[in-house]
């Protein structure tokens, strides 16, 4: 491999090249060494690369296993290249080393008699050009070679001759030369592993990418051998265990070392491998043996384990050794260690179900009983693959056709709905339906149906009434404490709103009032919120709070995604938004995808509402993309939808238009409605910010007709303000009338806060009464304006545009000042147009700031500014001043607009000592 194509090797690169420069000046011999695998052959290639760059020649040899009992082998092979130079040689020195390499024909000669010959040759080829000698895997040279080797490595001072040799860690061996300077070549760190794996292996899920990394450890051998067996597995198990099958280039790497143990170490190696967490205690108890844990010091001494007395722990000095263990262990020497262990485990469930299904050897219901409920107990910690492994080994294991098939209809399930293993969930519910022809009607094959078919070419009519005909006809008594109900239930009820008609929602709530003693927490909550909360949010508002305080430490990912879905039409995401960065995280670190793009999604529409525009534009993207690499297509409409609106928003009117349109043309043929009418929203954005306010009113009526808030089209009160404003601006005021008079009947202000404030403004756009202008102002100098910087920002130009048109002009200016402002820290740069034509008018001046700064600025906040203004990212920043990286992007976030400025691009010309305060 050419040096310029390995990765993190830069400092050994430096090295090589340090010890061949001075080597070809003065003479010198290195020993280069490093774990099986770790990449010494690589840089030894390099090394020759760059021996010929720097004006040298190269001789190169490498030891093999099967030449090490033939005397001279490698020195046949390094010298064999300058043959034509020993005749050169003094006749005796010439005569011994041609006789040791097999050259000619004579007795034996004195082994110092050939040192001295091939030491003489060096000199002579090193005289007329500088010479690099390079010896791979030293530790299987013949011990006649390494003698000769030796010798030459202790005498090349001033001859010009580098001679460098790698070996094996841990390998001894009377080849391996003594006293030499040293090179460890020590494992790739994560990123540079990362970029290897990336090179190699492209298009590789971010899940399996973060398990051969973690099994690799940084080998390079293991990076480009183990993916083969991960990508290729058909069992979800698999990618998941620490044991995986190892090609023979990797098995060879540790399969010596390790036959060589006596057979009391390999036990209890394998004892180690299977038992996973290193605890001494639990392999003390797993042990027959009486000599326990002394059994492994054969193998502490071979470097393949290490035991941490302080935390009585066992480790592997490299995980693979795990898989190389086991590969060379007999069938019953593996079920006696997983039975040992079983035993050792009698309060660890979990645990102890794993060890009995890998000992049984047929069906077995209690150990398929006992891995099914820890299926469902990983469920709750998010591992979505695990659970599935869980439940397929558990139907392997099942007695009955009913319960194998019922068993993989759940795996198949989870993995449609939740893993992103779309492929495996197809394979596993055919397999359910051999199983047992009749666990097609079964509520986890149909809600696996259900979701495969959305992600493929089927419509929302068809899995609506696929899932519900399940529902209607499964033998669960309507019993709430069922966990196949409650999950068709909320699978039904996604359906039903992306179907955003009566037809869809009323067998909902016809199932839902027939469930006994009644509907879960989250689905009850949701089941008001979310499809229609114009009609039914204000009465889960007491129950939204109770749930919401519990959010703090939720550790479920299913439980935290639909709280968050539950919380959107009530505007309390911000109330969601740690756990859901803890998804998110999660997901970024190969955890189900279906609770990362729930997570993402959640985290979008809440920056979008309070002004963190650059955040949602980044994490639309990140969306896009899980969408496109976890078989998930279906939920790429969500993140077209932000970053259409982030786009109108922005002024980018083509991409915005673009987007929605892709929304809308993927959207009707599937009859997914919802996203169709979600799609009106950014139009009528767009259309605001062109001042087409004629376009934008049809638009924003298209979700929801003037004088009506629809049913069961919750996002119509998104675009309430947009209608009323798009209606008066074009003398519709008897549809915009019409309109406030529907949001007072419904009392939307009782929503939240920011439904309050989108209410209060539009009732003032169609009243001129003092009485609504001053609730408005009331609203707009509390809290409710800080948190929702997008509506707030609208709001202000609506009251500053009217204030200024009845000559209120200092009123106009104060709020079309913050207005600005605020468009401006969302890069709104339309609505900053706006905003600084108003003031214009208004009569607005540039303003002075004084000697000492920006006079709108705290101290600290000076400070922040001039650091980002620096270069500074958020994080050095936060270390700088020992702040976390969110509290300087939250100050940041109030800086922009007090400077006029739309991103750190522009804080070093605003903090200029002879800056203009922005116009």
């Amino acid at each position: 491999m050419a040096s310029h194509a390995l990765f993190g090797r830069r400092a050994e690169l430096e090295q090589l090249s340090g010890f061949l420069d001075a080597a070809r000046r003065h003479g010198d011999a290195r020993l280069m060494w490093g774990d099986p695998g770790i990449g010494k052959s690589a840089l030894m290639a390099a090394a020759a690369e760059l021996a010929v760059t720097a004006g040298m020649r190269v001789l190169r040899a490498s030891g093999s296993e099967f030449e090490a009992d033939v005397s001279y082998s490698c020195l046949n092979q390094l010298l064999l290249p300058v043959e034509a130079d020993i005749q050169h040689l003094p006749p005796q020195l010439r005569e011994a080393l041609s006789v040791a390499l097999g050259f000619g024909v004579g007795a034996p000669t004195d082994a110092l008699l050939v040192c001295n010959a091939a030491l003489l040759l060096a000199k002579r080829v090193a005289a007329e050009t500088p010479l690099a000698l390079l010896v791979d895997d030293v530790q299987w040279i013949d011990r006649a070679s390494a003698v000769v080797l030796g010798f030459v490595a202790r005498r090349l001072q001033g001859v010009g001759a580098a001679l460098l040799f790698s070996a094996r860690t841990g390998a001894v061996s009377s080849a391996a030369p003594r006293g030499l300077t040293e090179m460890a070549v020590q494992p790739l760190d994560r990123a540079a592993a990362g970029q290897l794996v990336d090179v190699h292996f492209p298009d590789m899920p971010v899940r399996i990418r973060n398990r051969l990394l973690d099994l690799a450890q940084g080998n390079p051998l293991a990076l480009t051998e183990l993916p083969s067996t991960l990508l290729g597995a058909t069992h979800p198990a698999v990618a998941h265990s620490e044991v995986v099958p190892l090609s023979d280039r990797l098995q060879a790497m540790f399969a010596a070392r390790i036959a060589d143990l006596p057979a009391s170490t390999r036990r209890m190696l394998l004892l180690a491998a299977f038992e996973g967490t290193g605890d001494v205690r639990v392999l003390r108890a797993a042990s027959a043996d009486e000599a326990g844990l002394a059994d492994l010091a054969p193998a502490e001494r071979a470097q393949l384990v290490r035991v941490d007395d302080a935390t009585a722990r066992i480790a592997f000095r490299h995980p693979l050794i795990r898989s190389a263990i086991v590969a060379g262990s007999t069938h019953e020497e593996r079920r006696t260690a997983h039975v040992a262990l079983a035993g050792a485990l009698p309060g660890d469930q979990e645990r102890r179900a794993w060890h009995l299904a890998a000992a049984a050897v047929g069906p077995d219901e209690t150990v398929a009983a006992l891995l099914e409920g820890s299926a469902h107990r990983i469920m709750l910690r998010g591992d979505a693959l695990a659970a599935v492994a869980a439940l397929i080994r558990a139907a392997e294991l099942s007695v009955t056709s009913a319960d194998r098939g019922r068993r993989l209809s759940e795996a198949a399930y989870i993995g449609a709905e939740a893993s992103g293993a779309i492929d495996d969930a197809k394979t596993l519910l055919t397999d359910a339906r051999r199983a047992a022809p009749d666990s097609t009607g079964s509520l986890h094959a149909a809600n696996a149906a259900a979701f495969l078919m959305l992600n493929g070419d089927g419509d929302v009519a068809t899995a609506h009434r696929l899932l519900l005909g399940a529902i209607e006809t499964a033998e669960h008594g309507y019993r709430a404490e069922d966990p196949a109900l409650v999950e068709a239930m909320h699978t039904l009820m996604l359906l039903s709103w992306y179907g955003s008609a009566p037809e869809y929602w009323e067998p909902f709530y016809r199932v839902l009032e027939r469930l006994e003693p009644r509907p879960p927490d989250v689905l009850s909550l949701a089941s008001r919120t979310f499809p229609d909360p114009v009609r039914t949010g204000a009465s889960a508002l007491a129950s939204s709070r109770r749930i919401l305080d519990t959010m703090a430490d939720e550790t479920d990912p299913t439980r935290i995604v639909r709280v968050g879905t539950a919380s959107v039409y009530l505007d309390r995401l911000g109330d969601c938004r740690e756990s859901s960065w803890r998804l998110v995280q999660q997901g970024r670190d190969g955890g189900a995808p279906r609770r990362h793009l729930g997570a993402l999604m959640h985290l979008c529409l809440d920056d979008f509402l309070v002004g963190r525009w650059d955040e949602a534009e980044e994490l639309a993207g990140e969306g896009r993309q899980v969408c496109e690499t976890s078989g998930f297509s279906f939920f790429a409409w969500y993140f077209r939808y932000n970053r259409a609106i982030l786009a109108a928003g922005r002024g980018r009117y083509e991409e915005a238009y673009a987007l929605a349109d892709e929304i809308t043309h993927w959207a009707l043929p599937r009859g997914v409605t919802a996203a169709a009418l979600f799609a009106q929203h950014p139009r009528a954005l767009a259309a605001l910010g062109q001042g087409d306010f004629g376009a934008a009113f049809h638009h924003a009526a298209a979700m929801s007709p003037p004088g009506t808030l629809a049913a069961y089209v919750p996002h119509c009160t998104w675009v309430m303000l947009d209608l009323v404003e798009a209606a008066v601006r074009t003398g519709r005021m008897v549809e915009a009338r019409a309109h406030v008079e529907a949001m007072r009947a419904a009392d939307v202000a009782a929503l939240s806060t920011r439904m309050t404030l989108i209410q209060a403004a539009a009732e003032f756009l169609v009243s001129d009464d003092e009485e609504t202008r001053a609730r408005l102002e009331s609203l707009l100098s509390g809290h409710v304006a800080e948190r929702w910087l997008w509506d707030a920002s609208r709001v202000r130009l609506v009251l500053g545009e009217r204030l200024r048109r009845d000559r209120s002009a200092a009123q106009a200016r104060r709020h079309l000042l913050i207005a600005r402002d605020g468009f401006a820290a969302m890069a709104a740069g339309p609505w900053v147009e706006r905003a600084r034509n108003e003031l214009h008018a208004a009569g607005h001046r540039t303003a002075e700031t004084s000697a000492g700064g920006p006079a709108a600025l705290t101290a600290q906040e000076l400070q922040i500014a001039e650091l980002a203004a620096s270069g500074l990212t958020n994080k050095q920043i936060a270390e700088r001043l020992y702040l976390s990286h969110r509290t300087v992007g939250a100050h940041l976030y109030r800086i922009f607009p007090k400077l006029g400025v739309a991103s750190r691009a522009g804080l070093r010309d605003a903090l200029a000592p002879d800056s203009e305060a922005p116009r």
